[in-house]
This record gives C-alpha cells, sequence and structure tokens, in this order.
C-alpha cells in the first residue's frame, strides 16, 4: 500500500518509559509476513486509564477492559492486529479469556491485570492457538522499539504513528510517548480506533482517567475519516510511576496541569496522525467553528461539515464550493440563522451575512485548496460556542482500500 502523502517524513525519536517492555511477534493473523501480535510488560502498580467506544455492538475485548478498569492497576497490554474479534459471540469471549490468562500465567499476575485490544475483521472469532503461539513468541522476544510496535499494531494503515511529550511534575520531568493505529471506519465517539499511550509518571488511577477524558474530548473525539464508529475504539493510558514524582491526585497538586497539557498534546498529535492516514487521504482539514449557542453545537455542526461526502469530494476536487458548507450547517439540526452565517477558506470569507461576499475572488480559495493543508471556518454569530475538528477529503482510494478490505 502507497505511503499517505500526508505522512510526515519519518517516525519521531520517542522516548523509553521506565517500567515498560515491549515486544512483538508474529501470530499470523493474516497471511502477511510481518509482527501481528504486540505485548507490552508494565511494572507492577501501574495505573491504567481507558475511553472505549460507545458502539451498542462492542467487542469482547472492550468489554473486558471496562472490567479490568475498574481496579485501577495493569501489568501487561496485547494488541491484536487483523482480526477484531468482534461478533463472534462465546468464542470471541473465550479467546480474551485465554489471552489474559497465559499472560497472567507468565507474569504470575491476575488475568484482570492484562488489557487487551484487538482490531481488523469484524465477525471472525480469534484463532486461540495462533493467539498462544504469538504469545509464547511475544514473551520469548527481545524488546522492541516503539516503531516496531507502533507497526504491529497496524491494519490498513500506511504508515507508523507516534508522538511523545514531557511535563516537569514535583520539580521532575516525566515522559509520555504514545503509539495508535487508524486509518478507516474512524469516527471516534469516546476515543478513536486503537491508542496506547504510556507515562513514567506517578498518577493515581481517578486522576489519570479524568485527565484522558479531558484529552480525548479535544483530540481523539474531534477527528473524523468516514463517519464509521468502529467496534473495538480503545484508548488506554498507562502511568508506570518509575519517575519518583509524588503521586497526582488532584487538579490542584504541584505539576497536575503541566501533566495533563503534556497528555492533551500527546493525543492530539497520536489524533492527526490518524487523520493524515485516511484512508485515499490527500490534504489533511481543519474545521473551525464559532459564533454556536454551546460548544456542543458547535462540535455538531463542525462534525457534520467534517462528515459530509458532498464537502470531502469538493475538497478533494480542490472546488470551492461554500454551498455545501452551508447545506452541512444547515441538515446539523444546530441552531443556525442562515443570514448571519460566515464562511471562510483559509482566511479568505467567500460568503457573510448569508450572501457571497461582494466582489467575491474565487482565485485565491482556489489556490488554498490546491494545496495539502485545508481550513474551512464558519461564524454562526449566535453565542460563545466553538470547536475545531480535523478530517481529510474523500478519494477514489478510499473505495478500492474498503472494496478490497477482507481479500
Amino acid at each position: 500500500m502507497n505511503r499517505s502523502p500526508l505522512a510526515p517524513a519519518a517516525f519521531p525519536e520517542l522516548p523509553a518509559i521506565s517500567g515498560v517492555e515491549l515486544r512483538v511477534a508474529r501470530a499470523g493473523y493474516k497471511t502477511w509476513e510481518r509482527a501481528d501480535l504486540t505485548l507490552a510488560i508494565l511494572d507492577e502498580g501501574t495505573a491504567v486509564a481507558s475511553v472505549t467506544t460507545k458502539s451498542r455492538c462492542p467487542s469482547p475485548e472492550v468489554e473486558w477492559c471496562r472490567r479490568a478498569l475498574v481496579l485501577g492497576r495493569a501489568r501487561a497490554l496485547v494488541v491484536n492486529a487483523g482480526n477484531a474479534n468482534a461478533f463472534t459471540g462465546n468464542r470471541g469471549r473465550a479467546a480474551v479469556e485465554a489471552i489474559a490468562a497465559r499472560v497472567a500465567g507468565a507474569l504470575a499476575c491476575q488475568p484482570s491485570d492484562v488489557f487487551v485490544a484487538s482490531t481488523g475483521v469484524i465477525g471472525v472469532p480469534l484463532p486461540i492457538d495462533k493467539a498462544e503461539a504469538g504469545l509464547d513468541a511475544a514473551i520469548a522476544a527481545p524488546i522492541a522499539g516503539w516503531e516496531d510496535a507502533a507497526n504491529a499494531i497496524a491494519t490498513t494503515d500506511t504508515f507508523a504513528k507516534g508522538a511523545s511529550a514531557t511535563a516537569v511534575v514535583d520539580g521532575r520531568t516525566v515522559m509520555i510517548s504514545g503509539i495508535v493505529k487508524g486509518s478507516g471506519m474512524i469516527a471516534p465517539d469516546m476515543a478513536t480506533m486503537l491508542g496506547f499511550v504510556f507515562t513514567d509518571a506517578a498518577v493515581e488511577p481517578g486522576f489519570l482517567q479524568k485527565a484522558l477524558e479531558d484529552a480525548n474530548d479535544t483530540t481523539f473525539s474531534c477527528i473524523t475519516v468516514d463517519g464509521d464508529t468502529s467496534t473495538s475504539d480503545t484508548v488506554l493510558v498507562f502511568a508506570t510511576g518509575a519517575a519518583g514524582n509524588r503521586p497526582l491526585g488532584h487538579a490542584e497538586d504541584t505539576g497536575a496541569d503541566a501533566f495533563r497539557a503534556a497528555l492533551a498534546d500527546v493525543c492530539r498529535q497520536l489524533a492527526h496522525l490518524v487523520v493524515r492516514d485516511g484512508e485515499g487521504a490527500s490534504k489533511f482539514i481543519r474545521i473551525d467553528v464559532d459564533g454556536a449557542e454551546s460548544n456542543r453545537s458547535a462540535h455538531r455542526i463542525a462534525m457534520s461539515i467534517a462528515n459530509s461526502p458532498l464537502v470531502k469530494t469538493a475538497i478533494a476536487g480542490e472546488d470551492a464550493n461554500w454551498g455545501r458548507v452551508v447545506m452541512a450547517v444547515g441538515k446539523a439540526g444546530e441552531p443556525a440563522e442562515r443570514d448571519k452565517l460566515s464562511i471562510a477558506f483559509g482566511g479568505i470569507e467567500v460568503a457573510r451575512d448569508g450572501l457571497v461576499v461582494e466582489g467575491y475572488d474565487e482565485a485565491p480559495v482556489a489556490a488554498h485548496l490546491m494545496g495539502d493543508e485545508i481550513e474551512i471556518a464558519v461564524d454562526l454569530k449566535l453565542g460563545d460556542g466553538r470547536a475545531t475538528v480535523w478530517t481529510c477529503d474523500l478519494t477514489h482510494g478510499y473505495i478500492a482500500i474498503n472494496a478490497d478490505y477482507r481479500s
């Protein structure tokens, strides 16, 4: 598969996280000749937080993680690529239980300390024999790097995705590194695809959960590729505590704001990388909505624009068809007044107060749309609500990839 034209030049240098060991192996879930199973071994006492899909048809892995999350601690993470193990009934649940038991036996921990995520084709039970053989190979494998792990969790991704940030907490510099996979079936209503973030900061589970939920609201939950929410969407954050800071437990703690900002930064970087690898994407699109009656209303309008096939195909064709943006605003079901609405492309206002701007010259707008970084701004002039979401265009490549997905 060709590398996305929006991909960064190279995988970034991510700092190692003390208390985290990454290992990869080939379980053989599909015919590809690469690692497709990732194992992260975590120090005892590692705190965990998670956001998962709001799909009413979640995978057994999602259900397992939700139950395990109540305890707030983790010793391991297992990620399977190529098979989502979703809509697989008791066989799917049995596979997750077998995986957790296998890892728990190797690490002398409880199965509930093992978090599991899978991604790939829906409706095919995860083969337990391949999973167990892959786990045995991973446990015996040498320690892997971030890029190896990022590649091993991928499916239709065209490049490995990783990001990092640092923060000063209690006088100590703490590290945050994360990887993510995602390219299609992206319209998170919680988090997105599969994303895994690790930090050496000492953080209480409750505070870590709140920090992740807040970060998610303005990052993973603000991206879309195709409007489809997966059965398996999961983001997990693990905090090993190896940095030695006094554990963060409250918003008023020293360094709490810095940690939250750094975590949000990593989540935002990862979210943008997913959009940049949108199936068939050729343009990265930022949509800003201001002047809505509430932030929630602004978000719904922004997502209506971002998910519109007509808007996305117009951008793909470099067509400054702002009428399609008007359409998407109007269909969102949120308060909007036609005669107050204004629209801009690339900072150039094209419509104001419900009319095309007098003397409108489409040439500079067309020039903006020829680039690969597109900006659309809408001002409703109704209130103080605002939101930003990110998406990509819709091209023939998306159809080609998904028409052949199972073959």
